[in-house]
This record gives C-alpha cells, structure tokens and sequence, in this order.
C-alpha cells in the first residue's frame, strides 16, 4: 500500500463521510427536535427524508457538471452550500425552517457523496480501482461507528444544535482538504466533449447499457437493506429489546465492522478470482443468511443475539457487493465517470429512499419487518448478480479477443 494511495483513500473517504454524518449523527437528535420546536415525528421525520431526497436527485447535475469543469469546483460548491445550510439548521427556530435548511444541506452533500467514486475512477481501473475504493469504505465506515455516538454525545454536552455546528465545521475541514492536498483530476484537455448535449447523449448510453444498469441496482439494493435497518433499528433495539441509547449506538456500530474487514479483501479477492467472481458468491451468501434469519424470525425466534450474529455475517458479505460491484460499473467509462457515478448514485439512493419508506410502513413494533427487508432486498441482489455479472465487460471483451 503506497502512502500517496492511503493519502487519497483517506482525503476522498472524509470528504464522502460528511454527508452520512449528517444523517447517522443526526438520527439521536430527533425527538429533541421535536420537543424543542413542538413538532410532531411526522414532521421531524420529514426533516431527514429531505436531506437523502436531495442527495438522490441532484447527483444527475453534480456528474456532468464535474466532467465538463473539473471535480473540484463542484465540491467546493457543495461544501460551502453545506456550511451555510448547517448553520441555517443550527439557528432554526421552527420545524419548517429546520426542513429548508436540510434540503439545502443535502444538495450540498450531494457533491461529496457522489464524485468521490468518480475520482477513483480517473485514478484507476480494475484492481487498483478496488483497492483505493475499499480504503474509501474503511474511512466512510467509520461513519456508522462514531457518527451515533458522536451526536449523543454533542446533544448532552450541549443540545442538537450542537450536531449542527459539528457538520459545519467538518465541512470548513473538508474545504482545506481538498485545497491543499487533492488535485483535480479531470485535466482541462479530458474535458473538450463534455456539454449538456453530451451529458444528456451519456446517461441516455448509461441507461441502456444493461450492465451499468445492471451493477447499479445491485449496489442499490445492498445499500437498500442497510438503509431499511437504519429506518428501523433504533425502535426495534430500544423499545422492543430495551436498549439504551449508548447500547444501541454500540450495537448499531457492530455491523460495520464486518463491512469494514470484508470490504479490506476486496482487491486481493478481485485480483485472484475475478469481479465477477466474487459478487456472485458474495450475492449468494448475503441472500442465504438474510433469508435464514428471515425464517428464523418468522418460526418466532426473535432474540438479539441472533439477529445481531446474522445482520453482522449479512453485511459481511456486503462489504464485498458494495464497492466491488461500482468498480465494474464505472470500470468501461472512464470517459464519462462523472455522468456514470452520479447516476448510479441516483439510481441507488432513490431505491434505498423506496425500500425504506415500504419497510417503515410495514413497523409494527417488532424486528420482523425490518429482517423481511432486508431479506427480499438480497433475493435482489442474487438475482440480479446471476443475470448481470456474466456479462463481459467492454475491457474484458477486448482481451478476450485479443487472446482469441
């Protein structure tokens, strides 16, 4: 592992992190929200389905936009945007300003959670493209492990408007970062095609390409299941197995730690067996263990400890799924990185926004619904990975047929 490689890892994983602390810290922040500005949980609820509806949908204009004038300038745009939005959330005095703030908040962080990847790509493809997005997930995984913690801790010491504060301040960090030691990597000379018209021409290409479209989804519908835990898991660990809001937090940081050791072996498996390979037994395994901790559920056995052992195998295997199947996605367009991640980036957080809201509707006091999720999210994956991941990447068919 070169140091210039961890360096970028580190830089691109913290400048992702932001937008995922605005949500995982801000989660324990909710019901003093609610008491302090005297609005109902439909309404503070409102206030975070806003923030991920605006990462979802901006990420089309962010992508085509950094091909056609570089990477940095947009996330430049996006942090600023995120730290005058956070300060507006941290002085809201109603629910309502609270929820314009967010909104705004999150079309900022929509620039650091999605042209990341698209970095990585104009670093490197195959192997090392793995390598330097599975160091990306290490340092983005952090997040579900501090970010809970982090929050409960600000909201003690001080209220929630001190989460407010915290995310400014992780943005005004995030500025000096990329000042001082990214560089841009789209050159002025990769930048000649790119205009709206060659936008618009790229995701009508993308969204025809069954591969892309494919390896999107499967991605999506892993983030999905994670995103259908996140809804539910602090009604299910706190009031139906009693937790407290530390345990939870603890709890809740369990799982990425089996993400964060399986994503490590990513590249090495990658390189010994192949992309495809490896997402289809990884699809597999995820879609065998959710579905066996879905009929165990269902045969009435609903213990923590089993549902904590399953979901910390089951998002195991999602650290393999995850980055491996954006590397293959991204891996034959280079050209149009930007374009290429922000769509996908779209594509997944409109369908992890979907899986969520239908999981939530189905609450009903228990850690069922939640399991059923995440269970027909993987029967998802495994499909998918069975149709999509023998097809041959362009890269691949050439090579093949230089070999013929």
């Amino acid at each position: 592992m070169t140091q210039s490689l961890f360096k970028t890892a580190l830089i691109l994983g913290l400048l992702t992190a932001i937008g995922p602390f605005a949500i995982d810290m801000y989660v324990p922040a909710l019901p003093a929200i609610g008491e302090k500005l005297n609005a109902d949980v439909p309404h503070v609820q409102a206030s975070l389905m806003v923030f991920l509806g605006a990462v979802a949908l901006c990420q089309v204009f962010y992508g085509p936009v950094s091909d056609m004038i570089g990477r940095k300038p947009p996330l430049y745009f996006g942090l600023v945007l995120f730290i005058v939005a956070s300060i507006g959330a941290a002085m809201a005095p109603t629910i309502g300003w609270l929820i314009t703030a967010r909104i705004v908040q999150g079309i900022g962080a929509c620039a650091m959670m999605s042209l990341p990847r698209a970095i990585v790509r104009d670093f490197h493809t195959g192997p090392e493209a793995a390598r330097l997005m599975t160091l990306l997930m290490l340092v983005l995984s952090v997040s579900p492990i501090l970010a809970p913690l982090t929050g409960s801790l600000i909201i003690k010491a001080w209220s929630w408007r001190g989460v407010f504060v915290f995310m400014m301040l992780a943005a005004v960090l995030g500025i000096f970062l990329l000042a001082f030691a990214l560089p841009e990597t789209r050159p002025p000379e990769k930048r000649v095609e790119s205009g709206i018209s060659h936008a618009l021409a790229s995701y009508a290409m993308l969204l025809r390409d069954r591969r892309f479209m494919g390896l999107s989804f499967i991605g999506g519908f892993g983030i999905s299941s994670f995103f259908g835990f996140i809804a539910n898991s602090s009604f299910v660990y706190i009031d139906h197995y009693g937790l407290g809001p530390t345990s939870y937090a603890l709890s809740f940081s369990v799982n990425a730690i089996a993400f964060i050791g399986m994503a490590q072996t990513t590249s090495y498996l990658a390189q010994r067996y192949g992309f495809s390979r490896i997402v289809a037994t990884a699809a597999a395994g995820f879609c065998i263990v959710a579905m066996i901790l879905f009929g165990l559920f269902v045969a009435g056995i609903d213990g923590l400890p089993v549902l904590m052992v399953f979901l910390f195998v089951a998002f195991g295997f999602l650290g393999i799924i995850i980055p491996s199947s954006a590397v293959m996605a991204l891996d034959d367009h280079g050209e149009i990185a930007g374009s290429a991640s922000a769509l996908m980036g779209t594509v997944q957080m409109v369908t992890a926004a979907i899986v969520m809201a239908v999981v939530s509707a189905f609450f009903n006091g228990t850690a069922l619904p939640m399991v059923g999720g995440i269970a027909a999210c993987s029967l998802v994956v495994l499909a998918l990975s069975l149709a999509i991941v023998r097809i041959p990447s362009a890269n691949e068919s050439v090579s093949q047929a230089a070999s013929g």
